[in-house]
């Protein structure tokens, strides 16, 4: 993706930056915001307003809609900078149709173009100093948009708020994660929001996640509400595996569909290897583990990227996975991955949208 020119939005610049007071060679995530932020106001059936302010506090109404009746997306994007300074943006395109889906979801107004993408640029040239140029970091960019008509009924909001926040980020994950396979809670079923960005499907995860936690688990593996028999997704991020010869990774609308995890599918395909997008149970896992046959295990996402799976429990039982350093495929892409976001080889796919 090329840069191009972009809709001029309003900026106020702020009068005196934090940049100073930020530890870049000790970043913790999302812990440090960025100076400024994008706001715009969707009422009276149109978008108005687009701004660029300096990062700060909001003022909501007790009556705003999304507090009571949860129309709340968002979406996780980053940004990076190459070593000639270039500031770049992966993939943002495909994180704005996956927003305005989950919008449609929600009965919320979809965001144009002009906001969220030219928007987005203009709100990494302002800040591109924020943006950390060491490999491993990156500037990590949250898209959100909530209703805020103050009024109580459930209906969908008359109004809404679009924000753009950023904060420089290191890894998510510093070490390979284990997964607890839930056999109980669950998190998306079939005609639900599962595909959808929202809110809600992150809060319901937080205490069957905690009880993992409790038991040694850094993470769920997520199954199917009907049954419980098929693999869907991590809590963070989506899941890949490679089984055989085979890439997999599990497929359906109760799943977040993740601009990593397709970016890898993609990068499957194109490499020669057999990448299938279908059901994965549980017990073909296990199994397959058992077998010898599961190589390579690992969560996909924007804030995880490529986090390897070193251990998954079972009903009671944990499966070891092989050594990470013998993981071939997952090592690879994570490589050429980070080659191809810092600049530091070709972007033959048009993937980096250059913002300065």
């Amino acid at each position: 993706m090329s840069s191009s020119q972009t809709t001029t939005i309003q900026v106020e610049p702020t009068q005196q930056s934090r940049l100073a007071q930020v530890d870049f060679n000790n970043l913790k995530f999302g812990q440090i915001m960025s100076d400024h932020m994008l706001v715009a106001e969707y009422d009276n059936g149109k978008w108005e307003s687009v701004k660029i302010v300096p990062y700060g506090d909001l003022a909501v109404s007790p009556s705003m809609s999304a507090l009571h009746y949860g129309q709340a997306i968002f979406e996780g994007i980053k940004g990076y900078k190459f070593e000639d300074g270039t500031v770049s943006i992966f993939r943002p395109d495909k994180n704005w149709e996956r927003f305005n889906k989950s919008a449609a979801r929600l009965q919320m107004p979809e965001v144009p173009e002009e906001i969220f993408i030219d928007g987005l640029k203009q709100l990494l040239d302002v800040d591109s100093e924020w943006v950390p140029n060491k490999e491993g970091t990156s500037l990590y960019i949250r898209p959100f948009m909530f209703a805020t008509e103050a009024a109580l009924g459930v209906h969908p909001s008359k109004s809404y708020k679009f924000i753009i926040i950023t904060c420089p980020v290191g890894a998510y994950y510093s070490k390979p994660i284990s997964l607890k396979v839930e056999t109980h809670y669950t998190r998306a079923a079939e005609g639900g929001v599962g595909f959808s960005k929202n809110a809600g499907n992150y809060a319901l995860s937080l205490y069957p996640t905690q009880l993992a936690n409790d038991e040694g688990y850094d993470q769920i593996m997520w199954t199917d509400a009907l049954e419980h028999k098929y693999i869907e997704e991590a809590g963070t991020a989506n899941l890949i595996f490679r089984i055989g010869d085979k890439i997999i990774t599990p497929h359906g609308d109760t799943i977040l569909h993740g601009v990593t995890r397709r970016t890898i599918m993609e990068l499957a395909e194109k490499w020669g290897y057999q990448a299938e997008q279908r059901k994965v149970s549980v017990q073909e896992l296990i199994d397959g583990i058992k077998a010898g046959e599961v190589s390579e295990a690992f969560a996909a996402g924007t804030a995880a990227t490529i986090t390897h799976i070193d251990r998954i429990g079972f009903e009671g039982q944990d499966y070891t996975l092989p050594p990470v350093e013998g993981r071939e495929f997952s090592n690879k892409v994570l490589g050429y991955l980070n080659d191809l976001r810092y600049g530091k080889t070709e972007d033959p796919f048009g993937w980096n949208l250059i913002v300065k």
